[in-house]
């Protein structure tokens, strides 16, 4: 096999950039271009498939992964600035306990 990367691990994830499937030898040569309207019975309506229009659902959930990867990422970042000013709230809570309790040392 000479094309880099497979269906199952593909050079690049991203559909628009990668090249375009070419027609296997098995396959008749104008295979999908057979015009439907001069045939007729099941095998007229019956419409003959390539190999890059079955790819087309791969590289749909392909994106549609990334873009849920995108959001859980982002979810992961807002978790953690909460938290960052959480903690931020906490240690100047702490910081004004300690002033005060400085102060009130100093004061006696």
């Amino acid at each position: 096999m000479n094309t880099a990367g497979t269906i199952d691990r593909p050079l690049t994830h991203d559909p628009k950039k990668q090249a375009p499937m070419k027609p296997s030898t098995s396959e008749p040569a104008g295979s999908a271009t057979t015009d439907f309207s001069t045939t007729s019975g099941a095998t007229g309506s019956r419409q003959n498939r390539t190999r890059e229009m079955q790819l087309i659902p791969e590289a749909l959930a392909r994106a549609h992964m990334h873009e849920r990867l995108h959001e859980a990422e982002q979810e992961r970042r807002a978790i953690r600035l909460a938290t960052a000013r959480r903690m931020q709230r906490r240690a100047e809570r702490a910081s004004m306990r300690a002033r005060r309790a400085l102060a009130m040392a100093v004061m006696q």
